[in-house]
C-alpha cells in the first residue's frame, strides 16, 4: 500500500472545469493501475476513470466519457483528473485509488475491491 493525497476539489458552476491531482508517497512496481472514484451522499462509491501505470491504457465510466480525462505525471506517482463540462450530478467526494491485482482489475476495473490504497478524498460541488 501507498499513501495517496488528493487536491484540486472545489465549487464550480455547471459547465465549468476542475482539475484534481493525486500524489502517491512513493511509486512502487506493485502498483499496476491508479484511478478515481466518487461517492455522493447516500450512494455507493463508483469508479470514474482508471489508468494503467505502464502503457497508459485508460478506462472511463459512461457517465463521464468525453468530459473527463485521466492522466499521469512524468514520475508516475502523480495522477490527474481533468473534468470539463461539469454537471450538478458530478457533485461528490472524489477519491484517488491504486491497486496491483491484475485478475481483480480484469474482473472489474470500477470495483473498489480491485484497489488496496485510498486517499482521503476531495470534495467537488457543481451548482446549476
Amino acid at each position: 500500500q501507498v499513501q495517496l493525497v488528493e487536491s484540486g476539489g472545489g465549487s464550480v458552476q455547471a459547465g465549468g472545469s476542475l482539475r484534481l491531482s493525486c500524489t502517491a508517497s512513493a511509486y512502487t512496481s506493485s502498483i499496476y493501475y491508479m484511478g478515481w472514484f466518487r461517492q455522493a451522499p447516500g450512494k455507493e462509491r463508483e469508479g470514474v476513470a482508471t489508468i494503467w501505470t505502464t502503457g497508459g491504457s485508460t478506462y472511463y465510466s459512461d457517465s463521464v466519457k468525453g468530459r473527463f480525462t485521466i492522466s499521469q505525471g512524468n514520475t508516475k506517482n502523480t495522477l490527474y483528473l481533468q473534468m470539463n463540462s461539469l454537471k450538478p450530478e458530478d457533485t461528490a467526494m472524489y477519491y484517488c485509488a491504486a491497486g496491483g491485482d491484475f485478475w481483480e482489475f480484469r474482473r472489474s476495473w470500477a470495483s473498489p475491491a480491485s484497489y488496496n490504497s485510498w486517499g482521503q478524498g476531495t470534495q467537488v460541488t457543481v451548482s446549476s
